[in-house]
């Protein structure tokens, strides 16, 4: 049953109907993700590929999510996903833009941000129009306090944007952050380097999916109200959703925290087709 109509659209979700190792009984089918979109009033859906070993404890291939969403054209777009240490990964990733690849992702592996492996991916990837949307905690593209890996990507390949999320990426909106990611409490100390990135690097953007994000917009009220006022054309709508009935706050704190009608608009969809490059 579909709650409300919207134009809003998910940056973040994943197709892995198979997920016995991972202690989950199952994923998700495509059926599934449109019936929750339906539900939440989400028009279209990126879907990203899973293919670095140390992401999850299943792999969800490029092929695979490609098969799926061509499905489903309406409603799922796919995103390119490739290992940075494997063979012909620049070949690959160019050969799925020609498909329609709307995105590159979810970029999650064992190195640090700023690998030189990754770095040849962002290279094509700025040359191809896809966005990057990274995962960052301490051990996947990990980086040090402060973020000086990233923010030599970023200055690096600036006709490359990139889409930042995960547990070690939100928790860098605090200028105490101490590297351990997870879902740290309490106020933000100002001059955190994901909030002054978000604002130095025009090529810069973040969805809110996922445990993190929704902990760092709710963690602290008030550095929630300047926070969004500051980069509300740099915030993306994501859920992260795998898991059927999987519990997504981020749905209900966009439809009704208090913010102008430009701004939940901006987050829930505007921003994403400019960066997406659809229309």
């Amino acid at each position: 049953m579909q709650t409300m109509r919207t134009n809003w659209i998910d940056v973040h979700t994943h197709l892995v109907p198979y997920r016995a190792a991972s202690g989950y009984s199952r994923g998700i089918t495509a059926a599934e993700l449109i019936a929750a979109m339906d539900e939440w009033g989400i028009e279209r859906a990126a879907v990203l590929p899973l293919e670095s070993p140390e992401c999850d404890s299943e792999y969800a291939l490029t092929a695979q999510t490609f098969e799926l969403c061509e499905q489903h054209p309406d409603r799922l777009a796919p995103f390119v996903g490739v290992d940075p240490r494997s063979q012909r990964a620049v070949e690959k990733v160019r050969h799925y833009a020609a498909r329609g690849a709307r995105g590159f992702g979810e970029h999650k592996c064992g190195l640090a941000i700023d690998d030189a492996r990754s770095m040849r991916l962002y290279e094509v990837c700025g040359e191809l129009g896809l966005p990057v949307l990274f995962h960052m905690d301490p051990d996947l593209n990990w980086d040090e306090a402060g973020l000086p890996g990233l923010e030599r990507v970023l200055k690096t390949f600036p006709q490359t944007t990139f889409i930042a999320h995960g547990p070690a990426w939100w928790s860098a909106v605090s200028a105490d952050d101490d590297r351990k990611g997870g879902y740290p409490k309490g106020p933000v100390k100002p001059g955190g380097a994901a909030d002054r990135m978000l604002s130095e690097r025009p090529n810069l953007y973040a969805d809110i999916s996922a445990g993190s994000g929704y902990n760092a917009l709710t963690r602290d009220p008030d550095f929630t109200e300047g926070f969004l006022e500051r980069h509300w054309r740099k915030l993306l709508l994501g859920t992260d959703y795998f898991l059927a009935g999987q519990a997504i706050p981020q749905i209900e704190w966009l439809r009704n925290h208090p913010m102008p009608e430009e701004w939940r608009k901006a987050i829930g969809g505007l921003n994403a087709r400019k960066v997406l490059r659809s229309g």
